[in-house]
């Protein structure tokens, strides 16, 4: 298991954040900082690893970009490809 996150420079607050999970409850992919709805969890993700716990399983998986909270500080799509980017991080880093 394994959580990262991409901090905001000036509060160092999770502009996305990542926990990802190949436990005895299955796999699991969270993320905080990205949604509309708070912390979610990642399904399609979630599903890409369950065949194989690797990082460059995700990648051409993408996050919903619908479902992505837009500021000042980044907007949807940024936020979208930084759950990408920083799941493979979090996948890289949990082995």
């Amino acid at each position: 298991a394994a959580y990262i996150k991409f901090p905001t420079p000036a509060s160092r607050y999770a502009l996305v954040g990542v926990f990802v999970s190949d436990g005895p409850m299955g796999i699991r992919v969270a993320v905080t900082g990205a949604g509309i709805s708070g912390v979610y969890r990642e399904s399609s993700f979630e599903s890409a690893l369950s065949g194989a716990w690797e990082s460059g399983t995700l990648d051409g998986v993408k996050a919903d970009e619908s479902s992505m909270a837009s500021d000042i500080h980044a907007a949807a799509d940024y936020r979208a490809h930084l759950v990408g980017e920083i799941a493979r991080r979090a996948v890289a880093a949990s082995v």
